[in-house]
């Protein structure tokens, strides 16, 4: 049982049943699409031993097997940057978006798609597959860069000039990228809209491994950032007078959501309110602490992509509707009730 104000043990069974979601999300979003095959007849199959037919395999190990492993990763990912953004600023509105990191992958795939055209036709046809998230890739990194060198003065990072800079750096970037919209052409047009609002349904194995390379070290890195989230809650005087590692922290965390969200927005594109709605929603039930936090964030992060991709797949079958429309339409909402809840418009 928890002591007074003590919500480890709530935090660790959370756990335990956000592991067992993932789980059946994954067998959910496998066995679930337009195709005809559902998870019902895919687990008699399994549990009668019968073997798969090749459509059937096709399906499940070139398409949704790739995508669902791309929706953990993505997931993870932007959940897990969230709850990082807002441990730094100390604020539960803050997400990966808050300091550019979003609109400077969004320049690079922006100015991939729309210039891309010019690149030779060898070059071109090489780098059809791998140009966008290469670019928005680079563009993250870039942005992140760039902040740190700004909001960096003698060895020290100031969070509050990061913040504006961020919002600066994102003017910037959408300026820029309104720049490269206006001049791209009407196949251009679709394939921008349907970038910015997000989807996995580009997933190939190629890109799987690209994303966990990247993802996989951001995320482990995270969990090495807890004590020190945990210490700046105090403040920053506060958590260096405990001896927390202030500067190093601050830099870690700036690397690993320039990783991870980059990577993310690289392969998926534009997923919105994923970095917001999930660390608040597991404060509110199992409190602050980054121990239980970043984990529980990367499981339910996770499950709540994986659900929005397999709503995105059926609910206009056989269309897909961009991914960023069902989180926007799930977290909308939530956002709002935060920020009445905050006001204290809303008592709950």
């Amino acid at each position: 049982m928890d002591r007074p104000g003590d919500r480890s043990n709530r935090a660790r069974v959370l756990g335990l049943c956000l592991a067992v979601l993932l789980a059946l999300v994954v067998v959910f979003s496998l066995t679930t699409g337009a195709s005809g095959i559902n998870a019902v007849e895919v687990m008699a199959g399994w549990l009668r031993g019968e073997p798969m037919a090749s459509r059937d395999a096709v399906i499940l190990w070139q398409i949704r097997l790739p995508r669902t492993l791309t929706g953990i990763a993505v997931g993870a990912s932007l959940a897990v940057s969230g709850a990082l953004m807002q441990g730094l600023f100390r604020n539960p509105l803050a997400d990966p978006g808050i300091i550019g990191v979003s609109a400077g992958a969004g320049l690079g795939a922006i100015g991939a798609i729309v210039l891309g055209g010019m690149l030779p036709i060898l070059l071109r046809d090489l780098a059809s597959v791998y140009l966008v998230p290469i670019a928005a890739f680079f563009g993250a990194w870039l942005s992140m860069l760039l902040l740190y060198r700004i909001a960096t003065r003698q060895g020290r990072t100031s969070v509050a000039m990061m913040l504006l800079a961020g919002i600066a750096l994102a003017a910037l970037a959408g300026a820029f990228s309104g720049v490269m919209i206006f001049i791209a052409d009407d196949a251009q047009l679709r394939d921008l809209t349907f970038w910015a609002l997000g989807s996995l349904g580009g997933a190939t194995w190629p890109k799987v491994a690209t994303a966990y390379v990247i993802m996989t070290p951001a995320l482990i890195c995270a969990l090495f950032l807890t004590r020190g989230l945990n210490g700046l809650a105090l403040g920053e005087a506060g958590a260096f007078h405990i001896g927390i590692p202030v500067q190093r922290v601050k830099i870690l965390a700036i690397l690993c959501v320039g990783a991870a969200t980059g990577a993310a927005v690289a392969v998926s594109g534009g997923i919105g309110f994923v970095g917001i709605v999930v660390p608040h929603l597991l404060r509110l039930i199992s409190g602050p602490d980054h121990r239980f936090l970043i984990p529980n964030a990367a499981l339910l992060g996770a499950s709540l992509l994986l659900v929005a991709d397999v709503i995105s797949r059926v609910i206009m079958a056989p269309a897909e509707l961009p991914i960023g429309i069902i989180t926007a339409v799930l977290g909308g909402p939530f956002f709002l009730w935060i920020l009445l809840r905050q006001r204290g418009v809303l008592d709950m």
